[in-house]
């Protein structure tokens, strides 16, 4: 009965978001409220949902705060001299300026934004690649691969829903996977290449012009670029502490965006200013990773994860159960273009896990394997996602063209980094 439940509950929870009848939020607070009710778990629900909040409480602040750092790195003009530099470096070569934009999409999408990330480099690149004649399909699908890769950082959406599913941290989940993630972005850079050498065969090279090689990032008046050296040093200290793990990764974003905010910014006012421009992308992120730990708290209090991976063990070969890592990851991409990250992380993962723990496997390793591709590689082609809309509308291409120029570049980025996850053991 418990194993009904809870396919019942995941069963609702996934019609109710795909056929978008309710938020997410919504449906990840009441449907497992109510079958919990109906399984007569009423008494002990109160403890369960808090418990499951509790231990989301770390990723939903560290996701908040990176997001608001990034943010305001950008707002700084932070990496504003690295994307001009690179323009007037590429001078007119469509290899150059393949890679230049895989260079660039790779640093925009430290934000863990993928909205952002496809409005600031399509704007900033689109006239560009018209200016050479290059094809927009080339933009749209080097963005797609270099964003998607970037897209497993903890931060980003999809590696920040693995850890608060499986009650971890970005050590346990994310540091074992660098490794493929760097192999994915070689990958990017490769892929790159041999985009714009086709291109470069069909055109030639252009001759540009100093004024065609200037772009920035955000508004005037918010860059600070006497404080440059300062953002950039504080980042890179950033970005060591988090992998070496010092302290707590959420607080090390808050005080690195404390300091960042004092800094840049020392007026109240300005502070308050930069807070509510990122305030909009912030909300969203946090209230719908608490929304998750009440839907993983009672899924998890009631036993019923327990008991449908127990289901799902019964009927599972032995022969296929030590594969389960490598097969999830190598679906992991295509079913992004059916699964939501929300129905997939919330819906799909926390069964994976439980069922690889039944078979005497680290659920850590599905985790990993989850994060390769669903809403990482696979979110910029993926019709259920409002920002890839955003990516082929700027870049002026359909949705159709977009997937058929870029899926299998995309796929190569998952089976690359599942190559060198399962070599380094990331996934086994």
């Amino acid at each position: 009965m418990l194993a009904l439940f809870g396919f019942l509950t995941v069963g609702l929870f996934l019609a109710l978001i795909m056929t978008k009848r309710v938020s997410v939020m919504v449906s990840l607070i009441l449907v497992p409220l109510v079958f919990a009710i109906i399984g007569g778990f009423a008494p002990e629900m109160g403890k369960m949902m808090l418990d499951g909040i509790t231990k989301v409480a770390p990723t939903g602040i560290m996701v908040g705060f990176a997001v608001l750092y990034f943010g305001l790195m950008i707002d700084t003009g932070l990496f504003d001299p690295f994307i001009s530099k690179m323009i007037r470096l590429v001078k007119g070569d469509p290899i150059k300026v393949a890679i230049g934009t895989a260079v660039l999409t790779m640093i925009v999408a430290l934000d863990g934004d993928g909205a952002s990330t496809f409005m600031i480099t399509i704007s900033a690149l689109l006239p560009l690649y018209k200016r050479l004649d290059m094809s927009p399909l080339v933009l749209s699908g080097i963005v797609c691969l270099g964003a998607g890769v970037m897209n497993i950082a903890p931060w980003g959406g999809p590696t920040a829903r693995a850890m608060t599913v499986l009650h971890t941290d970005s050590a346990q989940l994310f540091n074992p996977v660098i490794p493929a993630m760097i192999a994915g972005m070689v990958w990017v850079l490769f892929a790159s290449y041999w985009l714009g050498k086709k291109e470069r065969s069909r055109l030639g090279i252009i001759q540009l012009s100093e004024a065609e090689g200037k772009v920035e990032l955000g508004a005037e008046h918010t860059k600070r670029p006497q404080l440059f050296w300062f953002n950039l040093i504080l980042t890179i200290v950033l970005v060591v502490s988090l992998v070496k793990v010092l302290l707590p990764l959420p607080v090390l974003f808050m005080i690195a965006f404390a300091i960042a905010l004092l800094i840049n910014y020392p007026k109240p006012q300005e502070q308050q200013e930069r807070l509510v421009s990122h305030a909009g992308n912030v909300v969203m992120v946090i209230t719908m990773i608490f929304a998750a730990g009440i839907f993983t708290g009672i899924l998890t209090g009631t036993k019923m994860i327990e008991a449908m991976a127990a289901a799902l063990v019964s009927i599972i070969p032995d022969s296929l159960a030590s594969s389960l890592p490598i097969l999830v990851a190598i679906t992991s991409m295509p079913l992004s273009l059916v699964f939501t990250p929300d129905a997939y992380y919330f819906g799909v993962l926390p069964i994976l896990s439980e069922t690889a723990s039944n078979f005497g496997m680290d659920p850590l390793a599905v985790g990993r394997a989850a994060i390769l591709g669903q809403m990482t590689t696979g979110f910029p082609l993926s019709p259920l996602t409002a920002s890839t809309f955003i990516l082929v509308g700027l870049a002026g291409v359909t949705l159709g063209e977009h997937q058929r120029f870029i899926f299998k570049w995309a796929f190569g980025t998952t089976i690359v980094m599942t190559i060198v996850a399962l070599a380094t053991g990331a996934i086994t």
